[in-house]
């Protein structure tokens, strides 16, 4: 036993109550509010360097996203994640070879100034589109795209791609993507839930190519599973509960405050 815990991380009381903190966000991020996850990106970031953090967080939120994918199976928009798979990996392809040659106050910069643009972007898409017509419906579930969606979901598939990889701080900016088509909140968390799931298992070979995971941090996110299960339990009672209109300004918020945060850690 003794032997077990000389391997874990060497942090404070502090830094435990940080990082049991943020895998209490992961769990209830998963099947609440996806853009919350970049809350816990900020958490294990104060608590320990900046590449062990990440790594240490990739595997909690693996386990977040086998419990979304439990509770929200039925839920996805298969067209969208057709849509949106397949330039999220090379976005991931990116975002290693990005995270291999840039420091981590760049990454945070990067990261940060990419959300403050979509959500100004959203915000204004959205406004126009409310000028234009305001009684226009939102799309319905399995909805054939137009050219101008494709490209959408392509470009969003890249930021997403790129910023899972880099920060694991995909969530707001997919969040903004599925904010605009204007899901249903269990579509949209259902959506989310397999997007993450599989890009995230995509991204474990290139962060054990570059060296971020190690018996130390595999130990410490074995004793967080339980607080990621717990909060993915409080989440899934939750999201049930949050009317459309709640649930899309919280997305829009938590947006902001991730990308504030990411700028000024």
């Amino acid at each position: 036993m003794s032997e077990l815990l000389a391997l874990l991380p060497a942090l404070s009381v502090g830094s435990w109550l940080l990082v049991i903190a943020g895998a209490l966000v992961v769990g209830f991020s998963k099947t609440a509010l996806p853009g919350a996850g970049t809350i816990a990106v900020g958490l294990f970031a104060l608590a320990m360097p900046a590449k062990e953090s990440t790594a240490a967080l990739l595997l909690l939120l693996i386990v977040g996203d086998m419990t979304a994918l439990w509770v929200y199976r039925r839920e996805p928009d298969w067209r969208t994640l057709l849509r949106l798979l397949p330039s999220a990996m090379i976005g991931v392809v990116l975002g290693a070879f990005y995270f291999a040659h840039v420091d981590g106050a760049g990454v945070r910069l990067t990261i940060g100034v990419i959300l403050l643009v979509l959500v100004a972007v959203t915000v204004w898409r959205r406004g126009a589109a409310a000028r234009r017509d305001p009684s226009a419906a939102p799309p319905v579930k399995g909805s054939r795209p137009g050219a101008a969606a494709t490209a959408q979901g392509v470009g969003f598939g890249l930021l997403g791609g790129f910023t899972t990889m880099v920060a694991n701080a995909a969530g707001p900016v997919m969040s903004m993507y599925f904010y605009a088509m204007r899901m249903p909140v269990l579509t949209f968390l259902g959506t989310s839930a397999w997007y993450f799931a599989i890009v995230n298992l995509f991204k474990v070979p290139f962060s054990a190519g570059l060296g971020l995971l190690s018996r130390g941090t595999l130990l410490m996110d074995a004793l967080l599973i339980p607080v990621v299960l717990l909060g993915a339990v409080l989440g899934a009672r939750v999201a049930r509960r949050i009317p459309q209109k709640v649930f899309e300004n919280l997305i829009l918020g938590l947006t902001v405050a991730a990308a504030i945060g990411l700028l000024v850690i």
